[in-house]
């Protein structure tokens, strides 16, 4: 299994950056992870995208059993075209809170870290 994760625009801030890569670093003991950093426009497409709920590990985890990839999309200052809303398997909001993509991404990587260690019965601290 491998995930990719499609992002709109570069990150900017540091300490971002500095947090994605450390949990980057964490999850290459779970799972194959790919990063693909697209120019920030509108992005169309006609691949099925699967969006999966951060904290319903359960999907995550059939999702292992069964060995099927998935892909995260997440849009940029411009959203997503309905194209990629409307060929998604699953829309997932992290929050009521507006946070810019780049957060984004840090909090979607921490969630699949802790998903892992969740599934693999590992403690998340160490």
């Amino acid at each position: 299994m491998k995930i990719k994760i499609i992002c709109l625009g570069k990150t900017k801030q540091k300490f971002i950056e500095e947090g994605i890569k450390e949990y980057q670093k964490r999850i290459t003991k779970y799972i194959k992870l790919d990063w693909q950093i697209l120019p920030d426009v509108k992005l169309t497409g006609s691949k099925t995208i699967e969006i999966v709920k951060d904290q319903e590990a359960k999907i995550l985890e059939d999702k292992l059993i069964i060995g099927k990839d998935m892909i995260f999309v997440i849009g940029g200052i411009y959203g997503l075209s309905n194209r990629i809303l409307e060929i998604a398997d699953l829309l997932l909001s992290f929050s009521r809170f507006t946070f810019t993509h780049q957060m984004i991404r840090f909090l979607l990587i921490e969630q699949l870290y802790r998903s892992f260690t969740i599934i693999k019965g590992k403690k998340y601290h160490y």
